[in-house]
C-alpha cells in the first residue's frame, strides 16, 4: 500500500531538484520589498528585514529592482502555512498519530497525511519531515510559470525591439552610424560617454502606438509595464538586458520613486540638518552664523561664496583651476580639476575663514551640494559646526541667495570665472561689502561687521576697514 501511494505521489509531479539552502519565508521577504517600495537602501531593506546584505543586493538585482510578488497579497486558509507546517514537524517528531495531527490542527486526517509523505526530506535516506524543506517542496509545486507575451508573439517581440533599438536614419532613409558605445557592462549607462544612436521609444509609446499600427489585430497588444519587467528582469528572456540603454534613463534596475525624495543625502547626517542649527542663528540678532554656496560658471568653473546672516558681510573664496585641468585625464575617484573638489572645498574656505575670531564663526549653512562632503573634517580643522539646508528650500538661505544675486552683476551666468585672480575677486568683495544696504540702515556691511569687531575686541585680529 505504501509504495503504490509514494508512486501515485510521483505521478502527480515530477521529482524535485535538491532544495539547498531553505528558502527565506514570502513574509521576510514581503519585509524587504516593503522597505524598498519606502525607499530605503538594499544594505538597509536587508537589515529590516534580517537577512544578510548579499541576499539582499541578490534579490534586488535578480528582479531587477521590481518585487516579484504583489506586497498585498494575503494567502487563504486553503493552504497549509509555514506556521502549520511547523507544528506538523513538531507534532510528528513526538509520535502523535496523523488524527491527532490533524485533530490539533483542525484540518483534515488527508490533507496531514499528504503533507508528510509528499513534502518530507528524503536527502539523507530516511523519510523526516522538516518545516523548512516542506514549505520550500510546496512553494516549488506550487509555481505556475508561465512565458512572457514577448517570448510567445515573435511578430510582437520584433516590433518592440526594433522601436528601442532600432537605429536613426535620415528623412530619405540612410541610416546614421552615430557614435561607438562603450561595451555593455550590465550597469547604468555610461556616464560622460557617447550613447549608441537608437530611436529609443518609450515602453509607452510603444504600447499606444501598436494601437494605431494594428487596429484589427489584438495578438500585437501589450502593456508598457510588461515591455519594463521583460527589460528589467533577464530571467523572462523575452529582451536582452542591453536594451537597457535605449531607455532615456539608462538605468539597469528600476529605482523606487520614494528613494528620490529621501530627506538626506550620502553626506548629510542627522546631526547636520538645519534644523539642529542653533536658534539664536535664525532671528540674527547674534552675528556668527554663515550661509555659503558656490557661484557656478561657464565649464564647471566656480567661486565660493560665504555670507554673514546678521551684518551681511560678505567672503569670497578663490577656487582656481587643478593643475592638468583639460590636459590630462582625469583619474577616476581622483582630485576634481574643475577646483571646486571635495578636498578644495575643505581647504579654501577653511583659509578664507581662519582670521575670523571665536564669536563671529559660530556656525555655516550649506546647501545640498557634494563638494563640501569633507564638512567633518573642516569642523574638525576650524571649530565651525557645518549644517546642511532642507532639499529645494533656497529660502532658508535667502542671505546667501540675495548676494548672489548681487555677485551676478560682476560675474554673469555663462561666462568663465576662472579667469579672475584672487586680486580681482577680493576688489568685487571690498566693492560689495561698501554698498550701503538698507536693511542695515543705510549702513555698509563692512561698517556693520567693524562695529561688531570693536564692541568685542580680539586680539591679533585686523578690522575690515
Amino acid at each position: 500500500m505504501g509504495r503504490r501511494q509514494q508512486a501515485a505521489d510521483r505521478a502527480v509531479r515530477p521529482k524535485l531538484r535538491s532544495p539547498g539552502h531553505p528558502e527565506f519565508q514570502r513574509l521576510v521577504e514581503a519585509d524587504f520589498w516593503g522597505a524598498i517600495a519606502q525607499g530605503l537602501l538594499p544594505e538597509e531593506a536587508s537589515a529590516v528585514a534580517g537577512v544578510g546584505q548579499a541576499v539582499g543586493a541578490r534579490w534586488f538585482h535578480n528582479a531587477g529592482g521590481m518585487p516579484p510578488f504583489d506586497l498585498d497579497f494575503t494567502p487563504s486558509g486553503r493552504y497549509l502555512s509555514f506556521v502549520e507546517r511547523e507544528e506538523i514537524a513538531i507534532l510528528n517528531a513526538q509520535g502523535n498519530a496523523v488524527r491527532d495531527i490533524a485533530r490539533a490542527l483542525g484540518r483534515d486526517p488527508g490533507t496531514i497525511s499528504r503533507q508528510l509523505r509528499r513534502n518530507a526530506a528524503t536527502r539523507g535516506g530516511t523519510r523526516e519531515y522538516r518545516a523548512s524543506v516542506a514549505q520550500w517542496k510546496a512553494n516549488m509545486a506550487a509555481k505556475r510559470p508561465t512565458q512572457a507575451k514577448l517570448v510567445t508573439n515573435p511578430r510582437l517581440r520584433e516590433y518592440v525591439k526594433q522601436r528601442l533599438s532600432g537605429k536613426v536614419s535620415r528623412p530619405d532613409g540612410t541610416v546614421v552610424a552615430g557614435p561607438q558605445p562603450p561595451r555593455f557592462t550590465g550597469r547604468n549607462k555610461p556616464h560622460r560617454k557617447d550613447r549608441d544612436w537608437v530611436l529609443g521609444w518609450s515602453p509607452q509609446q510603444i504600447s499606444n502606438r501598436l494601437r494605431l499600427d494594428f487596429p484589427d489585430d489584438e495578438s500585437m497588444r501589450i502593456s508598457h509595464e510588461a515591455i519594463y519587467q521583460s527589460l528589467f528582469i533577464e530571467a523572462r528572456g523575452a529582451l536582452k538586458k542591453e536594451l537597457l540603454w535605449c531607455l532615456r534613463t539608462g538605468r539597469a534596475l528600476r529605482v523606487p520613486r520614494e528613494r528620490s525624495r529621501r530627506k538626506t543625502r550620502a553626506h548629510v547626517t542627522e546631526a547636520t540638518l538645519i534644523s539642529d542649527r542653533p536658534a539664536e542663528a535664525d532671528d540674527r540678532a547674534v552675528p556668527g552664523h554663515w550661509e555659503g554656496k558656490l557661484l557656478i560658471g561657464l565649464e564647471r568653473s566656480a567661486i565660493g561664496t560665504v555670507v554673514e546672516r546678521t551684518t551681511r558681510f560678505t567672503m569670497l573664496v578663490h577656487l582656481p583651476r587643478e593643475e592638468g585641468y583639460q590636459f590630462r585625464a582625469s583619474i577616476k575617484n581622483g582630485p576634481a580639476l574643475a577646483g571646486h573638489g571635495t578636498i578644495t572645498m575643505k581647504n579654501a574656505p577653511a583659509d578664507t575663514m581662519s582670521t575670523l575670531p571665536k564669536q563671529l564663526a559660530r556656525s555655516v549653512t550649506w546647501d545640498r551640494g557634494k563638494e563640501m562632503s569633507a564638512h567633518a573634517l573642516f569642523t574638525v580643522e576650524t571649530g565651525i559646526p557645518v549644517y546642511f539646508a532642507d532639499p529645494v528650500s533656497p529660502w532658508q538661505r535667502g542671505t546667501n541667495e540675495n548676494t548672489n544675486a548681487l555677485l551676478r552683476q560682476y560675474f554673469p551666468k555663462g561666462t568663465d570665472l576662472s579667469r579672475w585672480t584672487a586680486e580681482d575677486i577680493s576688489a568685487v568683495t571690498h566693492a560689495l561689502n561698501s554698498r550701503p544696504r538698507k536693511t542695515l540702515g543705510w549702513r555698509t556691511p563692512a561698517e556693520a561687521f567693524n562695529e561688531y569687531l570693536q564692541s568685542t575686541p580680539q586680539a591679533g585680529v585686523a578690522t575690515t576697514g
